[in-house]
C-alpha cells in the first residue's frame, strides 16, 4: 500500500443498497493524488454520456487528498464533485472544515455516491467501512439538528457534510454543508444530493485507520513553521481574514455592484471588516482542521429581532459581503449578514445567490419581472432577504425561477443579457474589466466563472512572492500590468491554472502560503515521492485535460468560453481605465487553447504524453 494513502474507494449504489470497494495501486495515485484529478477521473468513469445532472446516472463524489488529514496548516479541505446541474457540464468545489480530514482518516481515499434512495438516507465512514441508515428523522431538519442528531448516534468526535432545506428541493446553487459553517459551494452540488435523497454523509476515525505516512517527523516540522511564522507570511488573513478588502476595492471604483454595472457604491465601507468590527458583528475566529492562520469569520447579532444570527453557521468573507451586498447594492451590514446566515444555514451558494438576486433586482427595476410585492429593488435589504427564503423553498413563480440560477431566470424573462454567468455558473466577486487575464480564466474555466483555480493579475504586477514562486516551474516571467493581455501574461495563467490543479488535488487551501517547495516537501513527507516542478504541473493539467474532455462530451462546446457582453462596457460609476477589450479577450483565450491543445477539441497526444490514453 503507498504511504499516505488507504488505497481504498468506497462505492455505494443507493437504488440497490450494494456498497464495494475498490483499489488502484501506487501507479494510479502517483498520478492523480487525488482531490480534483482524482474526481474528474472517477466521473468521466462512472457517469454515463448525456446523464441527467440530477438524475439517477449522476455520481457525486467526495474526494480527500494525499495531504488531507495530516498535521499540516490548509490539509482541512477536501473535493465535492459531481455532473453539475447548474451547468451541465463539470462540477466540483472545496470544502474546509474538519469532515474531509475525518473521512480521509475514517480510512478512506475516495467515496463514490452512485443512484438514488427511494426514501431519505445518509451514509456513515468508520473503520475504513461504508454503512447505509435511513433518514427520515433528518429530512427537513435544519443543520444545527442533523449535526447533534449524528454526534448522538455516532460519537463526538463524528464530523458531519450534509445538505440544507435548498439541497432538499433541488435549488441549482446548493451547496454541501460541512462541520456548519464550511461549504462545498459552488456547482449546485448539494442539488445532487438532494436529488439522491442523501441527506448527509458522516465520518468518524479511528487510530487504526490512520494512513501511515512516509517522515511523520518532517509533516510535524512543516506544521510547526507554519505556525511560528503565520504572522510573517499571513498578516492579514490572521488578523482580517478576507473581509477586509470591501474598502480597497471600493475606493479603486471595482467593487461589483448593482449587478456588475458599477464598479463603486456608495456606503459601501459599512460593509468592510473594520465596520463589522466596530459595530461588535464579528465577534471571533474560527478555523479548519490542524489550521493555524484561522481566517474564517464567527458572527453574532442580538436584540435586532428581524437581523438577529447565531454564530454556528459562520460569518460572511468577502465573496458574500459583495455578492449579497454590494452587488445587490445593499450596505446595510446587518441585512447582508442575516441574508450570509441563511445562506449557510439553508444550504446555498452566496455568490450564486446574490448574482441571481441581483439579476432579478435589475429585471424588476427595467419592468422585466414581477417581484410579486417584495420590493426586490436594488439596495432593499429586507426584499434580499426574503428573497432568499422563497428562493431556498421554491415558493411561488418567482422563488422557482430565483431556484434556477441567474442564467435560466434571465433566459425565462427573454433577457439573457442580465445574467452574469459563464457556462450557468455566476460570476464571482473580481471583475475582469479590472483583471483581465483572470476574466480569461473565467471563460476557460471547467466549472463556469471561479476565481479559485485562476490568475488574479494584481498578484502579477510587481516584483514579489507570486512571481517569484510562478518561476518555481521553469520560465522566468517578468512582472506585467493588471491591464496587460499578452501572451506572456496568458503564459502565467496557464501555469498558474495547472498549479491550482495540482494543489487542488493534494488538496490545500489556497489562503495558506506554503510555497510550491514546500508543496514539494509536504508531499515527499506523506508519500517518500519526490516529484519535480514539471511533474507538478502534470498532475495540475491532467484536472484540464480530463474535465475538458467531460464538457465536451455532455456538449459544451467551445464556444461557451465566453464572457457576457456586459464587460466589455464600461463601469456606469467605477474606475474608468478598468475596461476590457474584446479583440484582446479572444486573442487570450485562442492562446490558452493553443497552450492547452484546445485548438481542435483535446489533443491525444496531450493525453497520452500525461498518461491518459485510455480517453485518447
Amino acid at each position: 500500500m503507498p504511504k499516505g494513502y488507504h488505497d481504498r474507494v468506497a462505492f455505494v449504489d443507493l437504488s440497490t443498497g450494494r456498497i464495494w470497494y475498490e483499489s488502484y495501486g501506487e501507479a494510479f495515485w502517483r498520478k492523480f493524488l487525488g482531490g480534483r484529478a482524482l474526481a474528474a477521473y472517477l466521473l468521466l468513469k462512472h457517469v454515463p454520456s448525456g446523464a441527467d445532472p440530477l438524475g439517477p446516472e449522476n455520481a457525486l463524489v467526495f474526494a480527500p487528498g494525499v495531504l488531507t488529514g495530516t498535521p499540516i496548516s490548509g490539509s482541512g479541505r477536501n473535493t465535492v464533485a459531481a455532473k453539475s446541474p447548474l451547468t451541465g457540464g463539470y462540477g466540483d468545489a472545496e470544502g474546509g472544515g474538519f469532515f474531509g480530514a475525518e473521512l480521509k482518516n475514517a480510512g478512506l481515499d475516495a467515496l463514490v455516491v452512485l443512484g438514488r434512495a427511494a426514501e431519505p438516507v445518509y451514509l456513515h465512514v468508520e473503520g475504513g467501512e461504508v454503512s447505509l441508515h435511513p433518514a427520515f428523522h433528518l429530512w427537513g431538519k435544519d443543520p444545527l439538528e442533523v449535526e447533534a442528531l449524528l454526534k448522538e448516534a455516532h460519537g463526538g468526535q463524528t464530523r458531519i457534510a450534509q445538505i440544507g432545506i435548498a439541497g432538499e428541493n433541488q435549488v441549482l446553487t446548493a451547496n454541501v454543508i460541512q462541520d456548519l459553517a464550511h461549504f462545498a459551494g459552488r456547482g449546485g452540488l448539494g442539488a445532487v444530493m438532494g436529488s439522491k435523497r442523501l441527506k448527509a454523509v458522516s465520518a468518524r476515525a479511528r487510530k487504526e485507520t490512520l494512513p501511515a505516512y512516509h517522515d511523520p517527523a518532517l509533516l510535524k516540522e512543516l506544521a510547526r513553521r507554519m505556525a511560528k511564522e503565520r504572522m510573517d507570511r499571513a498578516a492579514g488573513l490572521v488578523t482580517m481574514g478576507t473581509v477586509g478588502t470591501v474598502r480597497p476595492f471600493n475606493l479603486r471604483g471595482v467593487l461589483p455592484s448593482h449587478n456588475f454595472l458599477d464598479g463603486y457604491l456608495e456606503g459601501a465601507e459599512a460593509l468592510d471588516g473594520t465596520s463589522l468590527d466596530a459595530l461588535g458583528i464579528r465577534i471571533g475566529r474560527d478555523t479548519c482542521y490542524a489550521c493555524a492562520i484561522r481566517c474564517k469569520q464567527v458572527v453574532k447579532i442580538e436584540g435586532t429581532g428581524k437581523y438577529d444570527v447565531r454564530p454556528e453557521y459562520g460569518g460572511p468573507e468577502y465573496e458574500g459581503l459583495g455578492a449579497l451586498g454590494s452587488t445587490c447594492g445593499v450596505t446595510d451590514p446587518y441585512a447582508v449578514t442575516k441574508a450570509n446566515t441563511l445562506c449557510n444555514q439553508y444550504g446555498l451558494d452566496v455568490i450564486g445567490v446574490g448574482v441571481t438576486v441581483a439579476c432579478a433586482m435589475e429585471a424588476v427595476e427595467r419592468g422585466y419581472l414581477d417581484d410579486e410585492g417584495l420590493g426586490l429593488r436594488f439596495g432593499n435589504g429586507d426584499a434580499l432577504i426574503a428573497a432568499i427564503e422563497r428562493l431556498a423553498r421554491k415558493e411561488g413563480r418567482l422563488g422557482e425561477l430565483l431556484a434556477q440560477g441567474a442564467k435560466r431566470l434571465a433566459e425565462a424573462l427573454g433577457h439573457p443579457e442580465l445574467a452574469m454567468q459563464v457556462k450557468g455558473q455566476e460570476v464571482p466577486m473580481h471583475d475582469p474589466r479590472f483583471k483581465r487575464a483572470l476574466g480569461v480564466g473565467y471563460a476557460v474555466s471547467p466549472t463556469g466563472a471561479d476565481h479559485n483555480h485562476n490568475l488574479h493579475d494584481t498578484a502579477f504586477a510587481k516584483e514579489g512572492r507570486a512571481l517569484k514562486e510562478l518561476r518555481f516551474y521553469g520560465e522566468d516571467f517578468q512582472p506585467l500590468p493588471i491591464e496587460d493581455l499578452s501572451e506572456a501574461k496568458v503564459r502565467m495563467l496557464w501555469t498558474k491554472t495547472r498549479e491550482r490543479g495540482f494543489v487542488n488535488s493534494l488538496v490545500m487551501c489556497d489562503f495558506v502560503p506554503w510555497t510550491p517547495e514546500e508543496w514539494q516537501e509536504a508531499l515527499y513527507a506523506a508519500t517518500g515521492w519526490r516529484l519535480s516542478p514539471k511533474e507538478m504541473l502534470e498532475v495540475g493539467e491532467r484536472t484540464l485535460q480530463l474535465t475538458r474532455l467531460f464538457n465536451l462530451r455532455e456538449g459544451i462546446s467551445p464556444e461557451e468560453d465566453r464572457l457576457p457582453e456586459r464587460f466589455f462596457q464600461p463601469f456606469r460609476q467605477g474606475n474608468p481605465e478598468a475596461h476590457l477589450d474584446p479583440g484582446a479577450f479572444q486573442e487570450g483565450v485562442r492562446t490558452y487553447w493553443r497552450l492547452a491543445g484546445w485548438e481542435g477539441g483535446v489533443d491525444p497526444a496531450r493525453l497520452q504524453a500525461l498518461g491518459l490514453g485510455e480517453f485518447a
